[in-house]
């Protein structure tokens, strides 16, 4: 029998991505960011494709079916027509929108005309793929599923249940503009950032504010004030208050003028970030927090369901994530690592494969996402030779690697397939010895060039985690934020952040064979299991992809060793 193969895409939005499957087995996940450069990508992600199709090592004439997230008629219906009927200023939001309007009307002949597909396309609900990402390969069998974001067709989050295979929507009619990703996103720009791009920032930020400050003119505190532009109306419903926000009238503004009162005007990136900054930061963390832990604390309840799959892009907040760990309300929980959109395409794989199949359905646990790019050894040391640099290829490598590290040293990581999401998570990294604390501001003025309040994460052979970090469960993808424990803080001050918390990375040999193999020479080297661990990148730029790029970034950048493939280059 010939293979069955299924070609997901994620388009229509930002970050778009394409993924393959081949017989039920992931093989391939690119995000077209990586290819074009652009950052948070909306071009058709045809580069994400044919790169896909390449680590298959198949051709776009053997794929079986392509599966798309996203209901476009539905979201044209829902985000456009009807609220112009209702409302007259929607109708200027409509027109200004027509081009893209456009796009996804005609969804299935771009598709076809980009990828000379003939076969047959399915559309799924783009929460629902959000759910399945989580689901299939977190290796439970019946667990709570949620999906917190932007906006979907209408929907801007969906909670579900699965067992054996099979997804249960349980709710999802919280509908746009209300919307927990959305704001968030609103406060990011107001706060001097990029929406749907910076929000991470805000995150970090966060800590550093206080939530219970009166802001200056009221009576209220900042907190009181989030509580009334988030209104819980429901076990499971909330709404915005719409007077609050302009984001749903006019493209960007975010804000209304109420808003403008209360807080000032939008703060501009190069302007200095003051406490009321910080604690507007602080209070839209805490209540989305608060918000999200209810929903889930009723869910338990009701379902008593003892495991979370958490997606979406608000999925990619581990501070939130982290105390839904806190909690204890699940016994553990799996954060899908490209929770963001660019997940959706691997969402679409998975629900094509499901209808596909038939009788029970394999659920094998699969946290491997290192499935992006790579390169042989060969077609590495020709992109050396090309570049003009001088390098070794040491027997001793992982200890020549973890000596340098121990001296102090910044050295980038390029190994394997590229990480699926936005964290770097031992393949395309940036290390360093995560002491003494002023190796974090050595990093940022020699090479991420990022806001000195911004904390880097800590990697740890999975075996030590219980002895630096207050986690019981595994975090493989940098997407839960724990305490770090109290005596070893000064261990560790590099990768430790202003509430005691940290991103940690835990590795294992199965999950990271090279990197796991790295930090445990540097534990023999220096008795500290863990590393510095940060995206190889410059500050708004997608993380490297190919050997080239790496080259390219290094000689650039002020990393003082590349560690690519088998070989090291020095400066």
């Amino acid at each position: 029998m010939s293979d069955y193969i299924i070609l997901g895409i994620q388009f229509g939005g930002h970050d778009t991505s394409a993924a393959l499957m081949i017989n039920g087995e992931l093989v391939a996940a690119c995000e077209q960011e990586r290819l074009d450069l652009q950052k948070h990508s909306r071009a058709f992600p045809i580069d994400a494709i044919n790169e896909c199709l390449k680590i298959g090592k198949k051709t776009m004439a053997e794929v079986s079916t392509i599966s798309v997230g996203g209901d476009f008629i539905e979201l044209i219906k829902n985000v456009y027509l009807k609220p112009a009927i209702k409302e007259n200023k929607r109708i200027d939001f409509l027109i200004k929108d027509i081009e893209r309007i456009k796009i996804f009307y005609q969804m299935e002949n771009k598709i076809r005309n980009e990828t000379k597909f003939n076969g047959q396309i399915n559309f799924f609900r783009h929460h629902k793929c959000h759910l399945a990402s989580t689901y299939y390969p977190s290796g439970f069998d019946k667990a709570l599923l949620v999906s917190y974001d932007g906006v979907g067709e209408i929907e801007s989050g969906m909670i579900g249940r699965a067992s054996n295979g099979e997804i249960e929507i349980l709710h999802d009619s919280v509908h746009y503009p209300h919307s927990l990703g959305l704001l968030y996103s609103a406060i990011t720009f107001f706060l001097g950032w990029k929406h749907h791009c910076d929000e991470g920032i805000i995150m970090g930020l966060a800590p550093f504010g206080n939530y219970s400050a009166i802001v200056p003119g009221s009576k209220r505190t900042y907190l009181e004030v989030f509580e009334e532009i988030v209104v819980s109306t429901g076990p499971l419903n909330y709404e915005i208050n719409l007077e609050w926000i302009e984001y749903h009238n006019k493209r960007n503004t975010w804000v209304s003028d109420k808003f403008k009162s209360i807080f000032g005007k939008k703060r501009d990136y190069d302007e200095e970030i003051l406490d009321h900054h910080k604690n507007i930061a602080a209070a839209l963390q805490k209540r989305l927090e608060d918000v999200i832990l209810a929903q889930l604390s009723y869910c338990k309840k009701k379902y008593n369901l003892d495991k979370l799959c958490i997606s979406g892009g608000v999925g990619l907040n581990c501070s939130l994530n982290g105390k839904i760990v806190s909690s204890g309300i699940f016994k553990e929980i799996f954060v899908q690592p490209a929770s963001g959109d660019s997940g959706i395409s691997v969402g679409a794989l998975y629900l094509a494969n499901k209808e596909n199949c038939k009788g029970n359905y394999n659920l094998t646990k699969n946290h491997n996402f290192y499935i992006g790019t790579s390169a042989s050894d060969e077609e590495i040391e020709d992109s050396i030779i090309r570049s003009g640099q001088s390098y070794e290829k040491p027997i001793n490598f992982y200890n020549k690697v973890a000596t340098y590290l121990s001296e102090g040293k910044i050295v980038a990581w390029f190994q394997g397939g590229a990480e699926f999401g936005p964290r770097a998570l031992g393949n395309r990294s940036i290390l360093s010895r995560p002491y003494p604390v002023e190796q974090r501001d050595h990093i940022n003025k020699r090479v991420k060039f990022r806001e000195e309040f911004r904390p880097f994460a800590p990697a740890v052979l999975e075996e030590f985690t219980g002895n630096f970090f207050d986690i019981k469960q595994e975090s493989p993808h940098m997407l839960i934020a724990c305490k770090v424990l109290e005596d070893k803080k000064s261990a560790i001050p590099a990768v430790v952040h202003i509430d005691d918390t940290c991103r940690v990375q835990t590795v294992n040999k199965k999950n990271n064979e090279k990197f796991y193999n790295l930090l445990f020479e540097f534990n023999k080297v220096t008795g500290c299991p863990v590393l510095l661990n940060t995206s190889f990148n410059v500050k708004g730029q997608p993380i490297v992809n190919t050997a080239t790029q790496a080259i390219d970034t290094f000689i650039s950048t002020k990393i003082d060793a590349l560690a690519i493939g088998s070989y090291i280059l020095f400066k």
